[in-house]
């Protein structure tokens, strides 16, 4: 009995409590001012809550209409921020007046303007008499916002020739018209588009119902290159198709310079969030990836944009506010689209990175990465089943391959034949002896022994070791450099460091930590096997210095017309190590011996060298596969067309090994001379 008076207590006094809450927030809510309804009211406009603003209006239109209305103005003119000051408020019974200043940021700039609310009271509360003069004064019920973008464009990026590598160029958007559509035969037209442009049927007739789209209505289904005349032929075998010209950024290399220029899309909402203070919109174009991102700043055009009030006629009435449009910078870049093209060519069909450079100034000539993909197909529109394509390929196209590093093989030998003779750990013309095709410094290495393919008479000197690609002088020659001095030396060329380059930053490793943890470790890297990873760019760079007397020159990308070279590392090598291993390379091409023999050029000096890396899970693993590398360079110092490529190869271990990518390059340099 007694807990049941406690209940019956309990409930009195929770009823009486929440009487009192209903009493305060009933008073409350009939003390509302005009002033607290407005800023609530200004504050919906930003959180696109066009319902809850007409619930503080006397609801004076049909709701429906009063959504649309202030939807289609606000978001028209991308709102994005909102100050309002109230000037004067003024009481009489049961109606209110505020005077008061609003600031709003838009896609056109800041608009600014001075207007008058009324207020009514109803069942105590504060409600707007709305009208269309509470967006903005001059606007009455039927007149209309407009927005005009003024469209700007974006800098144009140019090769050294003055060849055009990217620009806002003419597109065919292709299109239908429903109503000159042939109904006996739609289903199957409709089949015919989808399998010519390679979208979906069911996306299609999604395009042709929707709600905006009348019989004479154009309706865009996908935009292609202008110079793509027989897919347009084909498609204008079909009724209701119609091809309108469209101006879209065209990469005119195509494939070719994919992974190297890049490409544009629309920007999405997390980068427009990242960069909502510098000037972007919804709607504005961005660089994605390659020059287009690098060069982002230069080349964006930012678009004008002119908000005003229009009347039933159709006549401008108002500016509310005006950005001018500022067009893109173009550039200039160092690269040679006929050199670009040519190396693209000989490895499209491969998984393969190529740099090439002027290793005296630091130009960079080209750079390609295969297989690839189209930045056509990005700006133009991807579709579905590209997309699909090029994501699953086990390819891999992509990826940007002269960005990652890998074995380089027998190609990183003149590295330790120039680090050796740079800290005098042996000299060029020192014989290490005869070792056969198998050695091992002593009984500690117990089963370990470096392999080489094959003997060779006459000394095993740097010029004999490096035409015959000998593993075991360069084993030999690591381990006299000692682990310690062969560490140092690598990372003063930036071994074990990330490093800045125009195309993108990179990293070549000697050891996965700071040192060779054995001696066999050391033997194994000084002919590029081991743990030793090179970027294909850095190797360039590296290369550079067998041309510069052991310089290594800084690359670049904007071309400037005749330039001093600036060097990356000045003396990386001493000049004497340098010329000995320039004067070997050039062996390594002149002898018949030389593993590189067969990219001689009666009319042009040039050297080079090979590199066969094995990728092995370990030492008895007899499937693995091997990465083929191709170094070469001009080595005429008299020659007016200087020109060093690497190119790097996967999956050569059918393919004959890296003279597979010797005869690649061959016809590069014919080109260059020949010009």
């Amino acid at each position: 009995m007694k807990n049941k008076r406690i209940v019956i207590i309990i409930a009195v006094i929770a009823v009486i409590v929440l009487s009192v809450i209903s009493i305060i927030l009933f008073l409350g809510k009939e003390k509302s001012t005009p002033e607290e309804v407005l800023k609530q009211y200004m504050s919906y406009i930003l959180e696109k809550d066009y319902n809850a603003m007409y619930e503080l209006t006397t609801k004076n239109t049909i709701q429906e209409e009063y959504v649309n209305r202030n939807k289609n103005i606000y978001e028209g003119i991308e709102v994005s921020k909102i100050d309002t000051n109230i000037v004067k408020t003024s009481e009489k019974g049961k109606e209110a007046e505020i005077v008061y200043t609003t600031t709003m940021s838009t896609i056109a700039g800041e608009i600014s303007f001075s207007n008058t609310a009324n207020f009514i009271k109803e069942n105590g509360t504060y409600k707007i008499k709305w009208s269309s003069n509470n967006i903005f004064p001059s606007l009455k019920d039927d007149y209309k916002v407009r927005v005009q973008t003024l469209q700007a464009q974006r800098g144009v990026i140019f090769d050294k020739n003055g060849n055009i590598l990217a620009a806002n160029q003419t597109a065919s958007q292709v299109g239908l018209v429903p109503g000159r559509m042939n109904e006996v035969s739609k289903e199957q037209d409709i089949k015919i588009i989808s399998n010519l442009l390679d979208i979906s049927v069911d996306s299609i007739k999604e395009s042709l119902s929707a709600s905006y789209v009348q019989e004479d209505t154009f309706v865009p289904l996908r935009t292609i290159l202008k110079s793509e005349t027989n897919l347009k032929e084909q498609l204008l075998q079909v009724r209701g198709i119609k091809i309108i010209d469209k101006e879209e950024r065209v990469y005119n290399l195509g494939e070719a310079a994919s992974q190297l220029i890049g490409y544009v899309q629309t920007i999405n909402a997390e980068e427009l969030e990242e960069k909502k203070d510098q000037g972007y919109t919804k709607n504005s174009v961005i660089g994605k990836t390659g020059i287009e991102k690098k060069y982002e700043e230069k080349l964006r055009a930012m678009d004008g944009a002119e908000i005003y009030i229009e009347d039933a006629n159709g006549k401008k009435v108002k500016t509310l506010a005006k950005k001018n449009l500022k067009n893109g910078e173009s550039i200039k870049l160092t690269i040679d689209s006929t050199i670009q093209q040519i190396i693209y060519e000989k490895f499209k069909e491969d998984k393969s990175a190529s740099v090439a450079i002027n290793p005296k100034t630091g130009e960079i000539l080209a750079a390609v990465s295969t297989p690839t993909f189209d930045s056509n197909d990005f700006s133009l529109g991807m579709t579905a089943n590209k997309w699909k394509e090029l994501s699953e390929s086990k390819d891999k196209p992509l990826y940007n391959r002269f960005l990652a590093s890998y074995a380089p093989g027998s190609s990183f030998k003149p590295i330790t034949g120039a680090i050796g003779l740079t800290t005098r750990s042996f000299t060029a013309e020192e014989d290490f002896g005869p070792s056969g095709t198998k050695w091992q410094k002593d009984a500690n290495w117990k089963d370990f022994y470096v392999t080489t393919l094959k003997t060779y008479k006459g000394e095993a000197n740097l010029k004999n070791a490096l035409i015959y690609s000998d593993n075991i002088y360069f084993a030999k020659a690591a381990v006299k450099v000692g682990k310690e001095n062969f560490a140092k030396s690598l990372k003063s060329i930036s071994f074990n460091t990330e490093i800045q380059t125009p195309l993108g930053n990179v990293k070549s490793t000697y050891s996965n930590t700071d040192t060779f943890e054995t001696e066999t470790q050391l033997a194994n890297s000084g002919y590029g096997q081991a743990e030793v990873l090179v970027n294909p760019i850095h190797m360039a760079m590296i290369y550079s210095g067998f041309v510069n007397n052991g310089n290594i020159v800084n690359l670049y990308l904007d071309y400037t017309g005749d330039r001093a070279a600036t060097y990356f590392r000045e003396e990386a090598f001493s000049k004497e190590a340098a010329n000995k291993v320039k004067e070997a390379l050039i062996q390594v091409v002149e002898d018949p011996n030389g593993t590189a023999h067969s990219a001689k050029i009666e009319e042009l000096i040039v050297a080079g060298k090979t590199g066969t890396a094995e990728i092995k899970t370990s030492k008895d693993d007899k499937k693995g596969t091997e990465i083929g590398w191709y170094n070469t360079f001009v080595a005429d110092e008299n020659s007016g067309k200087q020109l060093l490529v690497v190119s790097m190869v996967e999956d050569v271990k059918e393919k004959g090994g890296s003279h597979y990518v010797v005869e690649k390059l061959k016809d590069i340099f014919r080109y260059e001379y020949e010009q």
